[in-house]
């Protein structure tokens, strides 16, 4: 083999690396060959399809020629229906809450925290009359712990001076 001629260009083609014979473009659709199974071998013991006219051609729609166009997409915008939240909201005491249950008095500082909980809810969903209501029981129970705790601390501490004094 001659190196020499395998690296020169062939004689069709020109210095710049561009054929000197004008090809044409090819067609815009080319027939593929099938790729699938002959349609008389079909799978599962079903009957072929009949394969007649059109058969592995592009449908008519695909051939027209359009002009060109942007194309349009339509998008619906989302619309979410909900009650807006109340303008004054109700006060839900939850960090008091938290307080008097890890601080005061752990079983109503846990269920002072549950009515907190649904006093926020309840204001999200603009329910003033439930809000209301629990945030009121939230504060009761937060004042009762808060309470219990402040009477546990104060005897723990008159119990400690005394029986070590």
């Amino acid at each position: 083999m001659d190196f020499k001629s395998a690296s020169a260009p062939p004689e069709e083609w020109g210095e710049e690396k561009i054929p000197l014979v004008h090809n044409p473009l090819p067609p815009p659709y080319q027939e593929t060959p099938h790729q699938g199974p002959p349609p008389q071998e079909q799978a599962f013991g079903y009957p072929a399809q009949y394969a007649g006219a059109g058969y592995n051609q592009q449908p008519a729609f695909m051939n027209q020629q359009h002009p060109a166009q942007p194309a349009v997409v339509t998008v619906q915008p989302t619309v979410y229906l909900a009650q807006a939240p109340l303008e004054n909201p109700v006060r839900d005491y939850m960090g008091y809450s938290i307080f008097t249950m890890l601080c005061c008095c752990l079983p109503l500082g846990i269920a002072a925290l549950i009515y907190s909980i649904n006093a926020r809810d309840a204001n999200f969903r603009g329910d003033r009359v439930n809000a209301e209501r629990n945030s009121r029981t939230a504060a009761i129970l937060n004042r009762m712990a808060a309470g219990i705790g402040l009477l546990f601390i104060t005897w723990t501490i008159v119990r400690f001076f005394f029986v070590f004094h």
